[in-house]
């Protein structure tokens, strides 16, 4: 990663870390790129979610655009997928998200897609940090050779048609709570399910700016599990703020997490000879029941490290349609060049449909081995003494070596907040609880006190 970029775009608090002047110039490195890399005056969609900085983030960013001569169109409120959807569909040069997904609503983020709907390339990311960094000279335009911005009224109805005919589902029966996360779902889900056919009932589908995942969503699933069991729903569907994950709950309330959908989707791709490669694409937090049950069904897996980026560009170098996270970012490549929730929730919704049977059955396909997360709040400096901490990563394998074979063991620096995360994992809860909670006491000690 350069010095800007993450694992997924710039994010930062939005105002301090992401700061208007940083967004416009953002806008001004990627207009000077995209100019350089097309020939021509480039178009360049907006997208964003429901933050309140996001308006003051997309005046900068569309500013930066036009002061080095793309035009801009801005598309509103939509989803992260709609974006890499229709920047083809509309025939743009790029298309930019503000967002940051799961993240508090003080938090905000730049990602940008390129013309053919996915993520930019490290390289491409790196020639606009160079302009941003101020390594490279820009060329401001003047006069006639302004870019301009226009707002396009069509982005939401015409994302809903492609979802609509690419799940290709009749839901009529079916009784579903989605808990939208105040977020950028809000604006489709309503559209896209009862369209299906479902009876629908919305949760954190009123955004105001502030409330963005907050206490809902997929980072908050209890609240609708709860939802759900009292009021005798077939299941509940949770996005994030962006919605590019999806997460649900059977009617029971137990989760279905983003292991459980793939392994569902996977072995429904078999059946119809849609596995690309005869294999999905998952991360190294997937969990061990997952990767015994595929096992058992024929299927191959490749492990990946976390980010959805990883995931997509292992899936594109072996031809693979299938990829995602444990957290519910869920690739199908046969449809979409990016994770997208409401696509997913859809092809789910569709199984669930065609089974006759309930949630909770489709979720027992196998059985989870438990897993402890620990989360330590840590900032670049913090993440940076962790990772060359030689006494801390011996003591990691120590831990390791305790479990005996009967589980493992993965801390790592996250790539989209501040934190660093212990995972152990392994068929007796007691003893990887102990073992989480010394190496997080460990942590502490030496690089966080």
């Amino acid at each position: 990663m350069g010095k800007l970029f993450g694992t997924d775009g710039v994010r930062g608090v939005a105002g301090e870390d992401l700061s208007c002047e940083l967004a416009m110039k953002i806008g001004r490195g990627a207009a000077a790129v995209l100019t350089a890399n097309t020939g021509h005056k480039p178009r360049i969609l907006i997208g964003k979610d429901t933050r309140i900085s996001g308006d003051m983030l997309e005046c900068a960013l569309a500013a930066g655009l036009c002061s080095v001569g793309a035009d801009v169109e801005l598309l509103g409120v939509v989803p992260t997928p709609a974006v890499a959807h229709l920047v083809g569909k509309y025939g743009a040069d790029a298309g930019v998200v503000i967002s940051a997904s799961h993240n508090p609503m003080e938090f905000n983020g730049i990602k940008i897609f390129s013309g053919d709907g996915y993520k930019l390339p490290d390289q491409v990311e790196h020639q606009i940090e160079a302009y941003v960094l101020g390594e490279k000279e820009l060329t401001l335009r003047t006069g006639g050779e302004v870019g301009r911005v226009t707002r396009r009224d069509d982005a939401v109805a015409d994302y809903v048609d492609y979802l609509a005919e690419h799940i290709g589902a009749d839901l009529t029966g079916l009784n579903i709570a989605i808990d939208c996360a105040n977020g950028a779902s809000a604006v489709v889900a309503p559209l896209l399910f009862p369209r299906l056919g479902a009876k629908c009932t919305f949760l954190g589908a009123e955004p105001d700016g502030c409330n963005i995942n907050a206490g809902c969503g997929s980072t908050h699933l209890d609240k609708l599990a709860a939802f759900v069991k009292q009021g005798g729903y077939d299941c509940g569907i949770a996005f994030d703020g962006d919605a590019d994950r999806c997460l649900a709950c059977d009617e029971k309330g137990n989760e279905i997490d983003g292991d459980k959908i793939i392994a569902l989707l996977a072995c429904d791709m078999k059946a119809r000879g849609r596995l690309d490669g005869n294999a999905a694409v998952v991360t190294v937090m997937s969990n061990l029941g997952f990767m015994q049950y595929m096992q058992r069904q024929g299927i191959e897996t490749a492990r990946t490290a976390v980010g959805d980026r990883y995931v997509l560009e292992e899936m594109r170098a072996q031809g693979y349609a299938l990829g995602g996270e444990q957290s519910g970012h869920v690739i199908l490549l046969h449809h979409s060049t990016t994770g997208d929730g409401e696509l997913t929730a859809g092809k789910l919704l569709k199984l669930l449909a065609a089974s006759k049977c309930p949630m909770s059955e489709l979720n027992s396909v196998y059985e989870k081995f438990p897993q402890v997360m620990i989360n330590l709040v840590a900032n670049a400096q913090q993440k940076a003494a962790y990772r060359d901490d030689e006494y801390i990563a011996g003591f990691i394998e120590s831990q390791q070596q305790n479990l005996m074979g009967m589980g493992r063991v993965l801390v790592r620096m996250s790539g989209t907040e501040p934190k660093i995360r212990v995972m152990v994992e392994g068929k007796d809860l007691e003893a990887i609880q102990a073992s989480a909670q010394r190496i997080a006491d460990m942590i502490t000690k030496r690089v966080l006190s």
